[in-house]
């Protein structure tokens, strides 16, 4: 397939948005993977590239935030761990059954989690007792990374609202912590998708790079703006992500 160098530039500042609203608040899917199909990929190309991309900037985030203080270090290794087992199972599952029936389940979620954002207007409160949170945090991470490699819309969101939960913790923090987790997801089924040879790595790398600048700077932003620019940003994202869902629903329906 040919891309043009404008289109390819095209796609990188798309990349780079994606990855600056993912840093912060999970959601960069909804302007990569349009921004992939507009330029005309396949669909399978679209989302395979899509995730060789986007685990560039996942992992930039996850650094910028690790760097920064905001990453529970105890704690991030069997996140990491149970979100990439998730995201293999996940994608494995996808192999049988087909995710569209998700998408009503989907909605639901992203509704109840933007009404957690909402309702914790302060960004932190009661966490779990301690001896739960670890058991889980490794559940949430590891079902979310299933969900991820299975489906994928969302998780970043509710990745914030699960370790906001579990810990108590505000939700810049929790968006560091989530990064952890979500870093795995991506890199796990960027592996699969890599191995079916469904990543057009001369428009991923372009796109990586963008995306990881993004990244960089929305986890700078993110961290010194606070947890009331995360709610709000998170609050964005959902309600974009219910309506394109919702829409893509409705479509399969007629």
């Amino acid at each position: 397939m040919i891309v043009t160098p404008a289109t390819l530039g095209l796609l990188a500042a798309a990349s780079f948005g994606a990855g600056f609203v993912d840093a912060i608040a999970g959601g960069g899917g909804l302007i990569s993977l349009p921004a992939l199909l507009a330029a005309g990929l396949p669909p399978h190309l679209a989302l395979g590239t899509n995730k060789g991309q986007a685990t560039f900037g996942a992992l930039s985030s996850a650094v910028s935030y690790w760097r920064r203080g905001s990453v529970d270090r105890a704690r991030a290794p069997v996140a990491f761990l149970c979100a990439m087992v998730g995201s293999f199972a996940g994608a494995a599952l996808l192999l049988a059954v087909r995710p569209e029936p998700l998408r009503p389940v989907v909605i639901v979620m992203l509704v109840l989690a933007a009404v957690v954002v909402t309702a914790r207007p302060r960004g932190s409160g009661q966490a779990l007792a301690t001896s739960l949170q670890l058991p889980a945090a490794a559940a949430v991470t590891f079902a979310l990374g299933a969900y991820d490699g299975f489906f994928g819309p969302g998780v970043g969101t509710m990745l914030i609202v699960a370790f906001s939960l579990i810990y108590g913790e505000g939700a810049a923090r929790a968006s560091g912590n989530a990064k952890v987790a979500n870093l795995a997801s991506n890199l796990a089924a960027m592996l699969l998708f890599s191995i079916r040879g469904t990543v057009l790595w001369k428009v991923a790398l372009p796109m990586a790079a963008a995306n990881a600048a993004g990244a960089a700077v929305g986890a700078r932003v993110a961290l010194a703006r606070g947890d009331r620019f995360v709610r709000a940003v998170a609050l964005v994202v959902v309600a974009a992500l219910v309506v394109k869902l919702a829409f893509d629903w409705v479509r399969t329906l007629r």
